[in-house]
């Protein structure tokens, strides 16, 4: 790296080291009372509903004490807005980002934002945070963008930490509540009541003066002519990187100025606040572009006519009177990819794919006459839209806000719909198998019930965006992202605090400003009925996680945690240090919750030192019946159609499936079913067709003692050479398992086929089952096997009952010649194919993860009570000989 380019990355570090550190000294200082922040479009202008707030306030004298501080990108660029208030000695102006900004959005009373402040934003006691949003939503915003939940990530985050949020109408109310999924967390007020930005449609003179003036500064110079302004919405698969299709834009323009009469009309371009900075520098746009500095809804109130695509600029405009008219020649790809709440026939005035059409319609419908026409479409919409748009939608946010009047029409602060609420850390969403029980529960919770909140780390990284994506629809997703909002000494506290554990006493009620910091940034002022740790590995998420107030904290153990900490992987005891800081935090969980009776016994035994033994109680985990045999049997429901036989990918007319399935299946499915296929014949080539294959799924580590499993089949192979053994997964000991089944002369006859997004698939056209472990949590490839209808061979573990019962498997010993025996077992047609059910286990399951969160239980059923079950009483009975059980 060249020295000037690490020079400028020392330098940016060390700006923003010193903005994090005054950011942190800030939010130690008492709050400036009577000090107004406001942001739009993260600095972008003095911009819609802030900007209008802002103007009421500085008119009305009782407020003429507040300190005004506007956030801007670049208060050089903005100088005219600057130079425009100079005169007002309580107006402020802040560069966003800086160390100023920080310092500015830790200390005053009173936040206003339409959009989103950053990920170091945690908001204050005694700070009130107004957040306004920007408009009544047209296109699909949320939860309601189809795998755009993740992109919600930091909107969430602000509107729970929001004292009120403002709605124009009831189509915004939903969007907040349903559509970004407030309702049942959010505590704060909402007020339903107008706009404050429509307010400014109805301009003073001085307004007017001043928005002329600006025009004319840009280039367009006013005349007496009547506006048409054409103002679409941002385009893109993103907000934070929309399209820059300014150039296409202006030629539009052109060619609709070239079909009108411009000696009476002019047309006019508003772009989109994110694109605005790359279009102000296209060529021969000077004479078109609206300047940003002019609030938008000042400019509607200068506009005769309205043209837009899917932007919710239309709704504010409704509010005039005037005509609007929508050109969308991308509609039918933009209501696919992006999603719209309104069918294009359903919009309140005439659409047009093309500029010829759409001068057509205005013509048409006596757009350039003094008596335009309006549908009865126009007209409904107005009366949902801007019933309460009479211009004093800013003085009733003001009595609310600022003059503490609670009684007003519109304002309600009961969100709930009576569920209870459960927030669960998901764990590091990598494929293993918390994550995979952990998404089978999010699948089998009842969400008639519950409100159900999961947190989790945030990552671009493949495999756990993927896991990340198969969350439960239902599920309200709130990963963090960020950092802690702290200095140095408070950096320092909490790395010490990973290494060394909690301290004795009451964490849960002891004040502790790190981490309390780091809950409200990540949860604002939301409150939760259960709290839950799946994952029960990282100190780090059960330190924050423990500042939450709830009816109970849970945290859930899958393994011989104590041994775990113990256990050396390449000479170091990788899980030590983070154990011990988890161990450290049961003594301030309510339950501590094993999954599977049996290790329950194990846990309370040898964590006896750091729980109370009443806390350790036991839930297995669920399945998820339905996707294990839809991905194994590659069944076409799994994709987008139905009502279609299941096909095997391996099936000798496999070529005719396929093109029976392109009659009713898009290319894209084909070609993913296709792509399966491929993956079949790699793992069962045409000539292993008659060979019988054993199959076992897990992490290449110690416990799982594959290279016993590989010594069985040495044997086992030896006397029956028609089989295989595939062994399916990742790990640190790939590389030695690999050189052990060489060593033995079965390089030929083990395949590894490594982490398979699909394992089930695989398994599927295996015959039998085999598992080697020296201990288990709770084996749920045991009964995904099962699933799938295939016999399971297994090594004597301790919780192998709970997915074993009697009759329903062959279990062994853990010598290398009882578990071969057991594989010749299975070849002898010893083996049985157990039926399970997985509906009624499934129900005992919930039935006991209810119990455990300390919830009311559906059921009544419990372990005991499925057929076969059995819980050792002692885990000396079951435990792995060490070493690995060589014969």
């Amino acid at each position: 790296m060249a020295l000037g380019e690490q020079t400028k990355k020392f330098a940016e570090r060390a700006r923003k080291a010193v903005r994090a550190e005054i950011h942190a000294a800030a939010l130690n200082q008492p709050l400036k009372r009577r000090t107004v922040l406001y942001e739009s479009f993260s600095g972008n202008g003095m911009l819609c509903n802030p900007e209008a707030l802002f103007h009421r306030l500085l008119e009305l004298p009782e407020f003429a004490s507040l300190t005004h501080i506007w956030v801007l990108s670049a208060v050089d660029s903005h100088s005219e807005l600057v130079d425009r208030y100079r005169r007002y000695g309580n107006v402020k102006f802040v560069e966003y980002q800086s160390a100023a900004y920080f310092a500015a959005l830790a200390s005053s009373e009173y936040l206003v934002n339409n959009a989103t402040f950053p990920w170091q934003f945690v908001k204050r006691a005694g700070q009130k945070y107004i957040n306004t949003w920007h408009g009544t939503p047209l296109k699909t915003m949320g939860y309601d963008v189809e795998g755009g939940s993740p992109d919600t990530r930091n909107i969430v985050r602000n509107f729970l930490q929001a004292d009120y949020l403002v709605a124009a109408n009831e189509a915004m109310a939903d969007m907040y509540l349903r559509a970004y999924k407030m309702g049942n967390i959010y505590r704060g007020t909402l007020i339903t009541g107008g706009y404050p930005r429509i307010d400014r449609q109805q301009p003073d003179a001085e307004s007017r003066r001043q928005a002329q003036r600006d025009l004319h500064a840009s280039g367009v110079v006013p005349d007496d002519r009547r506006i048409i302004l054409f103002a679409p919405t941002w385009k893109g698969a993103s907000f934070y990187s929309p399209a820059n299709d300014a150039a296409q834009l202006l030629d539009q323009v052109r060619d609709l100025e070239s079909r009108i009469d411009t000696s009476r009309f002019r047309v006019l371009l508003k772009v989109h606040q994110v694109v605005y900075r790359a279009a102000r520098d296209l060529p021969g746009i000077a004479g078109y572009l609206v300047p940003n500095g002019i609030p938008t809804n000042v400019m509607l109130g200068l506009t005769d006519i309205l043209v837009t695509d899917y932007s919710s600029i239309y709704v504010d405009f409704l509010a005039t009177g005037r005509p609007v008219y929508f050109f969308t020649p991308d509609a039918q790809g933009y209501q696919r990819d992006r999603g719209s709440y309104t069918a294009p026939e359903d919009l309140p005035g005439p659409t047009a794919a093309t500029i010829a059409g759409l001068a057509a319609s205005m013509e048409a419908t006596g757009a350039f006459t003094e008596q335009p026409v309006l549908s009865a479409a126009y007209t409904a919409a107005r009366s949902r839209y801007c019933a309460d748009e009479d211009g004093s939608a800013t003085d009733r946010l003001i009595d609310v806000v600022f003059r503490g009047r609670t009684d007003a029409a519109g304002v309600r602060t009961d969100h709930g719909d009576g569920r209870e609420s459960i927030l669960i850390y998901l764990g590091g969403m990598a494929s293993n198998g918390i994550t995979t029980s952990v998404l089978n529960l999010l699948d089998n919770i009842d969400h008639d019930r519950f409100d159900v909140s999961a947190f989790y780390s945030y990552s671009r990284q493949a495999d756990k965006k993927a896991n990340a994506e198969a969350i439960n629809p239902r599920v309200r997703l709130l990963p963090r992202q960020g950092g802690h909002t702290t200095g140095f000494l408070g950096r320092r506290k909490y790395r010490e605090m990973l290494e060394t554990g909690l301290a004795p006493g009451d964490y849960r009620e002891t004040p502790d400003t790190v981490w309390d910091r780091e809950w409200h940034r990540c949860f604002g002022d939301a409150e939760f009925d259960y709290i839950v740790d799946f994952s029960g590995y990282g100190p780090f998420w059960d330190y924050i996680l423990l500042r939450g107030r709830a009816k109970q904290h849970t945290i859930w153990l899958h393994n011989d945690l104590a041994a775990d900490a113990e256990r050396e992987v390449a000479g170091q005891k990788a899980l030590k240090k983070h154990l011990t800081g988890v161990f450290s935090t049961y003594k301030d969980f309510d339950r501590l919750v094993s999954v599977s009776p049996e290790l329950n016994l194990v846990n309370r035994e040898h964590l006896a030192s750091r729980a109370a033994p009443e806390k350790f109680t036991s839930a297995v985990n669920t399945c998820n019946a339905v996707k294990v045999r839809r991905m194994g049997t590659l069944d076409p429901e799994d994709y987008s159609a139905s009502a279609v036989e299941p096909v095997s990918l391996a099936a000798p007319n496999l070529h005719d499936a396929l093109l029976e399935l392109s009659r009713t299946y898009d290319p894209q499915d084909i070609g993913r079913l296709a792509e399966r296929q491929a993956t079949l014949r790699r793992y069962f080539p045409a000539d292993s067709a008659h060979a019988t294959t054993f199959v076992t799924v897990g992490r290449l580590s110690p416990e799982k003692n594959h290279a016993r499993m590989i010594r069985a089949f040495a044997h086992v192979h030896a006397e029956r050479p028609d089989t295989r053994l595939m062994i399916i997964g990742s790990g640190p000991l790939r590389q030695e398992l690999g050189a052990l089944a060489e060593s033995m002369g079965l390089g030929h006859a083990v395949v590894f086929t490594g982490q398979q997004r699909n394992p089930y698939m695989l398994m599927h056209e295996a015959d039998c089952f085999v598992m080697s472990s020296d201990y288990e949590g709770q084996p749920m490839v045991i009964l995904e096997a099962k699933i799938l209808g295939l016999p399971v061979v297994s090594t004597a573990f301790g919780s192998v009952h709970s997915a074993l019962p009697d009759g329903s498997g062959h279990i062994t010993g853990f010598r290398d010649e009882e578990l071969a025996a057991g594989m010749v077992a299975y070849l002898d047609g010893q083996v049985p194919v157990a039926d399970f059910d997985a509906e009624s286990y499934n129900r005992m399951a919930m039935d006991g993860f209810y119990r455990a969160i300390g919830a009311q239980p559906e059921n009544h059923e419990s372990m005991a009570s499925l057929p076969g079950a059995r819980v050792h009483h002692r885990w000396s009975d079951v435990a792995a000989p060490a070493p690995a059980g060589r014969a």
